[in-house]
């Protein structure tokens, strides 16, 4: 199977520990991505999100900083799992984050990067901008 990689970045206006817990609390994951996910907390535990189109294992966990994950589709080919990458900085009154994903099959590189963004990227910033009108509003 031929396989490709996607590296992408994007700016969320949170900060790192904000962004981390995000991605890494399954209440905080299933809200901004509006699925149920499961995200074990630590390293060797698995996670499932979108009700179970994505499943994995932990590889290395840096509170804050960066998350390496197995990553699979649940319609992959039986055994086949990419490595994702999320490292988290701290920029401009947000955060910077690069993600890098590896061992995707070929003939599915752009649905999942056009996924990433459109189901990731896009309601997690809504999702902060939201948080931070209503702190706005309530002080």
């Amino acid at each position: 199977m031929k396989t490709k990689n996607i590296q992408q970045e994007v700016f969320i206006e949170a900060s790192p520990a904000e962004v981390y817990q995000a991605l890494m609390d399954s209440k905080i994951h299933s809200k901004f991505t509006g699925d149920i996910a499961y995200m074990g907390k630590n390293v060797g535990e698995k996670f499932s999100t979108f009700n179970g189109y994505a499943t994995g294992e932990n590889l290395e966990l840096k509170p804050n900083n960066k998350i390496v994950q197995s990553w699979r589709a649940n319609d992959w080919s039986s055994g086949h799992y990419s490595t994702i990458h999320f490292e988290l900085k701290s920029y401009k009154n947000g955060t910077l984050m690069k993600f890098h994903q590896t061992n995707i099959p070929e003939e599915q590189v752009q649905d999942i990067s056009d996924g990433w963004q459109e189901y990731y990227w896009k309601p997690m910033k809504a999702m902060f901008k939201n948080n931070k009108k209503k702190n706005t509003h309530n002080k």
